[in-house]
């Protein structure tokens, strides 16, 4: 690795919530390489042995994941591409190639990985191969992920049209709690874009039209600032409990969590401090960007409890951003009546600022004659309807079917 750049993980985020008793393990970092112009000499000398290029596979791959001879001929100009070195795991000398993806055969597979700065030695275990599989269209399942005309068939990964170990995960998860809830004769679990990612994609999969792979993104979430990995169990855990997945002992301490942080945060409005001669109340303090809990712990300990580290943080959080927050509660009210503004026939979403230019050229080819239609088009995020909404409020080519003629 002397030839590459080391990138450590993060240290102190923990996958789960309840991490007490549990040893950290020891943390092994991943490394960045790049390729060469050796490497674009390879592929593009044998870009027709590509099923890409040479037209065995015809399905679209995944925007976001383009294989190393897409990027050699797409980003032409470019001298080199960055890869990531990501090992295998603890007890292995495997590492994943993270950006090499391609189809090309097994000897120019090969040469390219040793076309690699630091890889010039490497051996390979497993080639990389490409696959082109079938998926069901938007319409076909529901929001719980039953297939709409086979009662009990649920479905799940990529053959809903999605790309991604998380992806598969997600909709695996959802597809087998609403299996069993069919049938116990329950009612199925259907997230809400404001409560998850989850809720976000699988909404996306049966709403809109899918012409290539799906990956789950934060930009496709109109509510990410209410989706933060550190508020998942007060967002999800209520329901884990409900379906007898998390035990009454989980459940107790997120009642606890819950509690204090109703509590503690009212609290700190009514406690006050003296700051540069001024009287300032705990929570305003807290709002100051160079304090935190743990300083302001430290400063004022009389007034401030020492809870967790993961208690203390919620506190922060919900006074840091409580403007963010609330103004993203009230979005979510808001956004859930776009169905009923329409669009104008002359309606130029080419000048509409702040669309993403894939928003763009795909609203103004289907051209939509409302905002629901346009939410449910692919490549149309939630981020961008939140922006073609206040353009559409800003002109006159839309009405409302709420309003009286």
């Amino acid at each position: 690795y002397s030839q590459t750049e080391e990138q450590p993980g993060e240290d102190g985020v923990r996958f789960s919530f309840d991490y007490e008793g549990i040893p950290r393990m020891p943390q092994v970092s991943c490394h960045i390489t790049y390729t060469t112009q050796k490497t674009k000499e390879i592929i593009l000398a044998n870009i027709h042995r590509s099923p890409m290029y040479s037209g065995k596979i015809t399905g679209i791959g995944p925007r976001y994941c383009p294989s190393i001879e897409d990027k050699i001929k797409r980003f032409a100009d470019k001298e080199r591409h960055q890869i990531f070195l990501e090992p295998e795991g603890l007890h292995t000398q495997e590492v994943y190639v993270n950006g090499v993806s391609s189809s090309l055969p097994f000897d120019v597979q090969f040469d390219v990985i040793h076309s690699i700065i630091g890889l010039e030695n490497a051996e390979i275990m497993r080639p990389a191969y490409a696959i082109e599989y079938d998926y069901v269209i938007s319409g076909q399942i529901d929001a719980s992920l039953e297939v709409k005309t086979v009662e009990g068939l649920f479905l799940a990964g990529q053959i809903n049209g999605t790309s991604g170990y998380e992806e598969a995960a997600g909709q695996g998860l959802m597809a087998g709690i609403n299996a069993a809830n069919k049938v116990q004769g329950k009612p199925p679990l259907i997230l809400k874009r404001s409560e998850a990612y989850i809720g976000v994609m699988i909404d996306d999969l049966v709403t809109k039209g899918l012409t290539e792979p799906y990956r789950m993104f934060t930009s496709r979430a109109e509510h990410r600032l209410l989706l933060r990995q550190d508020n998942a169990d007060l967002r999800l855990r209520r329901y884990g409990y409900e379906l007898g997945l998390i035990d009454a002992e989980r459940y107790a301490k997120l009642q606890h969590k819950e509690n204090v942080l109703a509590l503690e945060t009212a609290r700190l409005h009514t406690v006050f401090k003296q700051f540069g001669g001024k009287g300032f109340s705990l929570a305003q303090l807290m709002c100051r960007p160079e304090n935190s809990y743990a300083s302001m712990l430290a400063q004022y300990p009389d007034s401030l409890i020492d809870y967790n580290a993961d208690i203390n943080l919620q506190i922060e959080l919900c006074m840091k951003y409580a403007g963010y927050i609330d103004r993203q509660n009230k979005e979510v009210s808001k956004l859930a009546h776009v169905e009923n503004i329409l669009i104008g026939d002359r309606f130029d979403f080419l000048q509409v600022q702040g669309l993403r230019l894939e928003a763009r050229q795909k609203l103004n080819e289907i051209k939509p004659q409302n905002l629901g239609q346009a939410s449910r088009i692919s490549g149309v995020s939630p981020a961008d309807i939140s922006v073609l909404m206040v353009a559409l409020m800003r002109s006159k080519e839309y009405s409302s079917t709420t309003e009286p003629a």
